[in-house]
């Protein structure tokens, strides 16, 4: 699962070093994307735990046949879901990103990359059902491996396409959006070939309408709850990028970068975050409840260990990190200030990831999207507003630091008392 993971933050970390090197503005432009970007995978990441949690049970049962028709029917809610993303992107780039306060200057080089980026989500969110499907039976390997032959074929294609190597045309942003279109078609090849050919897992066979209805209203019981809990973070991103968008776009630049290599640097907590469902799954399935207990508290206190051997190593190369991906002043002063301040807290943020993961799948998502809530909304905003006006920039990323490990001491507490219920109740759990 680490392995995946970092494949996908190595995919946006591959893009930002391309795209830097076309220029601060064009690099402004790509981090005014995250959010929006981040919203969508929310959704998308919903639908894969909704997919994981209901698989995985009828994995853990034994119930191969039925797994199937549940993988059948989550790639086709995922086709709907990409096509509507599809039609509402298209029609409010503009808006969109005014709105998050992209300037007149950088608007057009944001509209020529998600104009492009937006007709490659069919290639995103069914290969990520796909992979979560092949997870659930337990192998995280593959999907893995798949993730890292898109890296590799976009980091062979950002280049050619962005400065126009050899016979390729020199299509700068455009290029780098055409790049990942290429690439997540390959994944979504390679996924469904191997959910079809090697796992048994897609049918051919057209449902009832009350049993596609009935899968699907599992699926969004616990991935509508999900991607709204998800999405709150990417809006809240949102927020952040125009609070730091007053303070100049070089200033945003940096934000970018520092959020890109957060990812990276936390990639080992989310592919833990991401391993839970599963496990939890097979586990609530054989109806080993105290598995699950350990499992959690394990990975808690292996999340804030983690999370503090990065901070150390942050702060100490914050500025050495953020060279890697531009050589403008402003940009690596900006992104080193982010990883000094938010680095310490990214264990705690870990713990939120875990905690919000085996709430899911045990069938507790309303309980797990109210905890990321209380974080984002009921913690995070009034810090972001008091400390911004208190302190500028030091101030939004000391609020983000606060917000992350309020969210986790808050989830780890919460998290105890769920167990002890499904404990003591296993069947009403």
């Amino acid at each position: 699962m680490m392995i995946g993971i970092m494949s996908m933050v190595a995919f946006n970390l591959i893009d930002t070093y391309f795209v830097g090197k076309l220029g601060s503005l064009q690099l402004a432009a790509l981090s005014f994307t995250f959010p929006v970007i981040l919203v969508i995978f929310s959704v998308v990441q919903g639908l894969g735990i909704g997919a994981t949690a209901l698989i995985s049970k009828s994995i853990g049962r034994g119930d191969r046949a039925k797994a199937a028709r549940e993988t059948t029917d989550s790639l086709a809610l995922a086709i709907i879901i990409a096509g509507a993303f599809i039609i509402v992107g298209l029609l409010t780039v503009r808006p969109t990103f005014k709105l998050l306060g992209a300037s007149d200057e950088i608007l057009p080089y944001v509209t020529e990359y998600m104009t492009i980026w937006y007709f490659t989500l069919f290639f995103v969110i069914i290969p990520y059902v796909g992979n979560s499907a092949i997870r659930s039976t337990g192998d995280a390997r593959t999907p893995s491996m798949i993730m890292v032959f898109a890296v590799l074929i976009n980091a062979i294609l950002d280049p050619l396409l962005i400065f126009g190597y050899g016979p390729f045309p020199e299509l700068g942003l455009r290029g780098a959006a055409i790049a990942t279109a290429i690439s997540r078609a390959m994944t979504m090849i390679l996924s469904l070939y191997i959910l079809y050919k090697r796992e048994k897992l897609i049918v051919t066979k057209i449902p009832s309408w009350s049993v596609l209805s009935g899968c699907w209203k599992a699926i969004l019981w616990i991935g509508v709850p999900s991607g709204l809990s998800k999405m709150i973070v990417p809006i809240t991103t949102g927020v952040i990028t125009a609070m730091l968008a007053e303070y100049g776009e070089l200033v945003v630049a940096g934000y970018g970068v520092a959020t890109r290599v957060e990812f990276l640097a936390m990639s080992i907590l989310f592919a833990l975050s991401a391993s839970i469902g599963p496990f939890t799954g097979q586990n609530y399935g054989a109806g080993k409840i105290d598995r699950i207990r350990k499992g959690v508290n394990y990975s808690n206190v292996f999340s804030v260990c983690w999370g503090l051997l990065l901070a150390i190593v942050l702060y100490l190369l914050n500025t050495t990190i953020a060279q890697i991906f531009t050589s403008d002043p402003e940009v690596i002063a900006a992104t080193g200030l982010y990883l000094k301040i938010v680095a310490f807290s990214f264990g705690f943020q870990g713990v939120v990831q875990v905690v919000n993961s085996n709430m899911n799948t045990l069938n507790k998502p309303l309980t797990a999207s109210a905890l990321v809530f209380v974080q984002m909304v009921v913690i995070g905003l009034p810090c972001l507003y008091f400390f911004n006006e208190l302190n500028g920039v030091p101030g939004i990323y000391t609020a983000i630091a606060i917000t992350y490990v309020g969210g986790g001491l808050l989830s780890a507490w919460f998290n105890q008392r769920i167990i002890k219920n499904v404990q003591l109740n296993p069947l009403k759990a």
